[in-house]
């Protein structure tokens, strides 16, 4: 009797131990005080609070203890958690997005400045050079710079051919100029064009200016639209929604703890990590992409410099045109005799005007304008950002862990492992979506990624491709075209005037889509800076307006 009643005893106090444990309302009575505040300073009711811990059998998503939160407190916390870390996400983006943005604003005003000095050095010295050889070929120049803005800009435009149409243009007003003596039907233009290769009438300069300009304007292009596509796939990484799994895994870690009555107990750093590397899988796997943009966004500013580099080369365009119309008054009795014996005496002018000396005011020579040091600033700056940003999609997880969640210093025994104040033993998992398959925090589907992460890391591999085709001269979007048109500054293409009559000449909307438009380029802007209006680009290659960067405080998980 004495043994059975010392087994009865020891079953009590077991009974009573683990009632104990297990948070019995007998013998847990703890306010609910502090789930009160925090409830409360997130802005919901404090009549939904319980005063003291009850039963948790109703919880779908913390672990069934006693608890101070009751089902729709654990909903809407759930779905705070998942606002706070989608809101985390817009704001570490949006960090980036900025730095990307001022980039690219820096450099494309720098790129905009080159080109618009070039055209007002061309605008205040030629007038008196050339006098009436100019004034009369004036639009000719200005639609020369209107298109090359419009090709560094995004347009769909085919830079040698644009100044090969330039160079026929300008060769046929010039020479009618040259000789206004002398009627020059469309059939004697169609023979001169023709024999324009041969004849080489602007010397040296049209194919200097070709293959210099189509280096740098390429990679001036490229890398500027480089930073618009590194910060539109940001942004629209960031607005990529959270799936119910990740809410659940989130919920437990942000606030399960405190349902729980031990809000004290921060999350431990790795079950944090684990949970956002479930939740982030999709973004990480843009890792190997990213890197290979920025890699060669930093490469390709190796061609901003030397004689063909985009310093050298866009603040410049006006020396090639004043060495080409010297060259072109220097050899206009040869050029007029080789064109009469290809194509034929031309018959006299009766209203021809008098000798074509007093075109001529003497010869043109302008210098080269020294770098400033501008660019070389961007280029350094701009280096050392892009790559800071390469580690920026897998070191997300970590980031929001150290900047988001008020994590505890150290996975010891009074962290929040997810169940309880203890120690957390699971491993990290690795990056990405294939790592997550035994990620014990988030049920990730490995086999369904997200479509708007891998449309963007299509987007990535585009331009990388761009970057790479315009380190080598090319510009991808063009790489099957003809090369044939533009060797000494002739071609097929014919004065505005002449354009319904003869062929080869694009028309006006083929010439201005903005197949890969900068960022901020508004209707408003295209006319401040071209001659020629722009038309709306297609939406879906339409890169990020600049972001302007929030001043609102970021959450901060408790």
């Amino acid at each position: 009797m004495e043994l059975r009643a010392r087994g009865w005893w020891l079953l009590c106090a077991a009974a009573a131990l683990a009632a104990c444990a297990r948070g019995d309302p007998a013998s847990k009575s703890r306010s609910c005080s502090e789930v009160r505040q925090i409830y409360g300073a997130k802005g919901f009711s404090l009549s939904d609070v319980p005063q003291a811990e009850i039963s948790g059998e109703h919880l779908r998503i913390c672990p069934r203890g006693y608890t101070c939160c009751t089902s729709e407190m654990e909903e809407k916390l759930a779905n705070r958690s998942r606002a706070e870390l989608e809101t985390a996400l817009l704001d570490s983006g949006r960090t980036l997005q900025t730095a990307l943005a001022a980039q690219l604003q820096s450099f494309d005003d720098h790129f905009q400045h080159l080109l618009n000095e070039s055209e007002r050095a061309l605008q205040d010295a030629f007038p008196s050079a050339f006098g009436e050889l100019y004034a009369q070929s004036a639009k000719a120049f200005r639609d020369l710079y209107a298109e090359l803005r419009l090709y560094y800009r995004g347009a769909d435009l085919h830079l040698e051919e644009t100044l090969a149409e330039f160079w026929a243009r300008l060769l046929e007003r010039l020479f009618r100029q040259l000789r206004p003596q002398l009627l020059l039907p469309d059939d004697y233009l169609d023979c001169l064009g023709k024999q324009a290769d041969a004849l080489r009438p602007f010397g040296e300069a049209p194919r200097e200016l070709r293959m210099r300009a189509t280096r740098a304007f390429v990679a001036a292009r490229a890398f500027v639209q480089g930073l618009g596509v590194a910060g539109d796939v940001v942004r629209k990484v960031a607005q990529v929604p959270l799936g119910p799994e990740c809410t659940r895994a989130v919920m437990k870690l942000a606030y399960c703890a405190h349902c729980l009555g031990v809000p004290g107990a921060r999350p431990c750093p790795d079950y944090c990590r684990n949970v956002l590397k479930g939740c982030l899988a999709n973004q990480a796997d843009l890792d190997a992409e990213w890197r290979n943009l920025l890699d060669s966004m930093v490469l390709i500013t190796d061609k901003f410099w030397g004689p063909s580099g985009a310093e050298s080369v866009i603040g410049n365009v006006h020396l090639w045109l004043a060495e080409a119309i010297n060259a072109l008054q220097d050899n206009k009795d040869i050029l007029t005799a080789k064109v009469i014996q290809g194509c034929g005496n031309p018959k006299v002018n009766p209203q021809g005007s008098g000798p074509e000396e007093k075109w001529h005011q003497g010869k043109l020579v302008l210098q080269e304008k020294s770098p400033t040091g501008t660019l070389e600033k961007l280029v350094t700056e701009a280096k050392v950002q892009l790559r800071d940003a390469q580690d920026f999609w897998i070191s997300l997880p970590s980031m929001l862990c150290s900047e988001k969640v008020a994590m505890s210093s150290a996975s010891d025994d009074r962290c929040w492992n997810g169940m309880a104040k203890g120690r957390y033993l699971p491993e990290v998992m690795g990056d990405g979506l294939a790592n997550q398959i035994n990620n014990p925090e988030v049920e990730v589907d490995i086999t369904k990624p997200d479509m708007t992460v891998r449309q963007q890391i299509m987007q990535l591999k585009v331009m990388t491709n761009r970057l790479r085709g315009a380190y080598s001269g090319n510009d991808v979007d063009f790489q099957d075209a003809s090369d044939d048109s533009s060797g000494s500054g002739s071609g097929d293409s014919c004065p505005d005037d002449l354009c319904d009559r003869r062929v080869s000449k694009k028309s006006p909307g083929s010439r201005t889509t903005l197949t890969h438009a900068l960022p901020g380029l508004s209707e408003r802007e295209g006319q401040k800076t071209s001659a020629a209006s722009c038309p709306q680009p297609r939406a879906s290659l339409l890169l990020l307006l600049l972001p302007l960067v929030l001043s609102a405080p970021r959450p901060t998980w408790r």
